[in-house]
């Protein structure tokens, strides 16, 4: 079985030829074309979005943190959650075009809404990852400047940063002088529809939970569960 499409465009996208194919191949290929295809000679891009991730946080962080000496870390942290949560991951996948590459079964190509949003940035860590493993860190820089940093301007004007997160750090951090902490509780579902249900910890103590289909959205909801106590207490 052959790659059903050309990448050649998306390479020019992302601003680099790969040297090893199968390594952007392997970031292309969600976990449901397996179950069509389970001959398939790559794995899916799971273990690639996972190194994407860790990738993608440490060169968000050290732009942030060269563009912005004077502020705290806890305002540095919520910008870096602004700019790779998925809906904007999602908007960047969508501007190169990286819908038409992914290989997915069928009944996942028609998911529409959060569930097409979150397969879209999933896939992009994993070939942030790839372009990691395959380039160095250099080419993810330039890819991450042009693509993901490019949304800072509209994230600080429209302060889409303030969700219930960085309200409640905001809050804690002045009235009591500490940073929440998050952690998972729980993890339930099939890895494609996985639901988690993550705790807010003030101090290492359990202040509030949350549930949701990425560990992004289960923490705001955390957040809003914590904020909620915490406004009545």
């Amino acid at each position: 079985m052959t790659v059903p499409m050309d990448v050649s465009g998306l390479e020019k996208k992302l601003g680099s030829s790969f040297r090893d194919a199968d390594l952007l191949t392997e970031a292309l290929t969600h976990r449901s074309y397996l179950n069509e295809f389970p001959k398939w000679r790559l794995p899916h891009n799971e273990r690639l979005e996972y190194l994407g991730d860790a990738v993608l946080e440490l060169v968000v962080s050290e732009e942030l943190f060269r563009r912005f000496p004077k502020q705290p870390e806890g305002q540095l942290t919520v910008l870096r959650a602004a700019l790779v949560n998925y809906q904007i991951l999602a908007r960047v996948a969508e501007r190169i075009g990286l819908q038409d590459f992914i290989l997915m079964s069928r009944g996942e190509r028609k998911d529409t809404g959060r569930a097409r949003e979150v397969i879209l940035a999933n896939a992009i860590e994993a070939v942030i990852g790839a372009l990691y493993l395959d380039q160095g860190l250099d080419s993810v820089r330039r890819f991450v400047g042009k693509q993901v940093m490019a949304n800072l301007d509209d994230v600080l004007k429209t302060k889409s940063y303030k969700d219930a997160k960085s309200e409640l750090q905001e809050i804690i951090q002045e009235k009591l002088r500490l940073t929440p902490t998050y952690d998972v509780l729980e993890e339930s579902g099939p890895a494609h529809r996985r639901l988690f249900r993550m705790g807010v910890y003030f101090k290492g103590k359990l202040i509030a939970s949350g549930e949701g289909p990425s560990k992004q959205e289960a923490e705001i909801a955390a957040a809003k569960n914590a904020l909620a106590k915490y406004q009545e207490g």
